[in-house]
């Protein structure tokens, strides 16, 4: 399967945004690569989730840590290619632990290869 591909500009086009744990990272960009989807951003941020951080002891005192270091991967591609991704994603970053992310996914109205103008799926 080859993500960039050029379709036709009425094909969907989806954001997929996976928050995953730092040590995962490589994981999970191997696994994209291998199955061509090459291009994606990549950011450090802090969050937390249902568990609402850590709590951790230090020489006698609790103290929680609230927002947990993650890894924000953003990837805008074809909607034919959402499953494989997603499944990509979570086969890869999955630990089976509290805390291993979210995948979210959302439409995007248009991409616009800034190089060449072009528009559509063709500039993914």
């Amino acid at each position: 399967m080859v993500l960039n591909e050029q379709f036709s500009k009425n094909t969907a086009i989806k954001r997929v945004v996976a928050i995953i744990r730092p040590q995962k990272l490589t994981d999970v960009k191997d696994a994209l690569v291998e199955i061509g989807c090459d291009g994606m951003n990549v950011n450090e941020v802090k969050g937390r989730g249902r568990q609402l951080g850590v709590k951790e002891k230090y020489r006698g005192s609790s103290y929680c840590i609230d927002l947990i270091p993650k890894i924000r991967i953003e990837i805008i591609i074809n909607e034919k290619d959402l499953d494989k991704v997603i499944k990509t994603i979570v086969h890869s970053a999955k630990t089976n632990v509290i805390g291993d992310g979210k995948i979210f996914v959302s439409s995007v109205e248009d991409v616009v290869r800034v190089r060449t103008g072009e528009n559509g799926v063709i500039a993914i």
